[in-house]
């Protein structure tokens, strides 16, 4: 049987949570600490290159722990941040420079700007920084959307789209270049496995795998089962570009990147 750390691993979607910088209820949920030692220690024994630290609902528009963040951490590690539309270009250079490489938008929980924004600060951040977006959203909404999400440059969509009943919609946009991130097994209502079969099927350059630490809210936190079900499902050569190119690519990085 292969191991955790066979396989190189950018984990494309994490959360560091620290209550010394400012957090926010929402819908009166605040998260527990899960700073960067925690996560260093519950990721011994991947081969870990890398990682996307995604900013939660509960951190709203601030990014000073997301900064420090990835100073701790180093090399090879990004942020995925939500901003005010009023954000000014000389802040968003800031940040890009600070390895911001990210805009989120939550519209399953908020915390974010709405809906009405997405396309135009989407498209600014994407002019201006090259910064790709990022979207918490339940796959059943996904209709709605796809005109939109059709033109935008580059965009990806969290946990698998969290609902089966939108899934054929979510494969259209893989269709048409749209990233997945293949994270939160525990928060969706469908077989992970066949999903993961599906979108490979219409475009294995699609998936991003994360671990989702430390799982805020889900119904089942991550296990390192999780690791394994993607190499069991997709075979040794797939899981090695859902575990590490996929991810790089879509944020490019440097694949030289040292190892933490």
């Amino acid at each position: 049987m292969v191991q955790l750390n066979d396989f190189k691993l950018f984990d494309s979607h994490f959360h560091i949570i620290e209550d010394r910088y400012p957090l926010v209820p929402n819908q009166g949920f605040l998260p527990e600490t899960f700073n960067t030692k925690d996560y260093l220690h519950r990721m011994q024994g991947y081969d870990l290159s890398g990682g996307a630290i995604v900013s939660g609902s509960f951190q709203a528009f601030y990014q000073s722990y997301l900064v420090a963040a990835l100073r701790q951490l180093g090399p090879g590690f990004v942020g995925v941040t939500q901003l005010l539309a009023t954000t000014s270009d000389e802040q968003i250079l800031s940040l890009s420079a600070d390895g911001i490489r990210a805009l989120r938008f939550n519209l399953k929980r908020g915390g974010s700007e709405s809906v009405d924004q997405l396309e135009s600060l989407a498209l600014r951040v994407y002019e201006l920084v090259g910064w790709h977006v990022e979207l918490y959203i339940d796959s059943r909404d996904l209709a709605d959307l796809s005109p939109l999400l059709s033109r935008l440059p580059r965009v990806s969509i969290d946990h698998l789209g969290l609902s089966r009943a939108g899934f054929p919609d979510l494969l259209q946009l893989v269709e048409k270049g749209v990233y997945v991130k293949a994270t939160g097994f525990g928060r969706v209502d469908f077989d992970v496995a066949t999903a993961l079969r599906e979108i490979v099927s219409v475009n294995p350059d699609a998936p991003m795998f994360g671990t989702d630490l430390p799982s805020t809210r889900a119904p089942r936190p991550y296990a390192d089962d999780d690791f394994q079900l993607v190499i069991d499902t997709l075979g040794e050569d797939l899981a090695r570009k859902v575990f590490y190119d996929n991810a790089v690519d879509f944020y490019r990085l440097d694949s030289s990147a040292p190892k933490i």
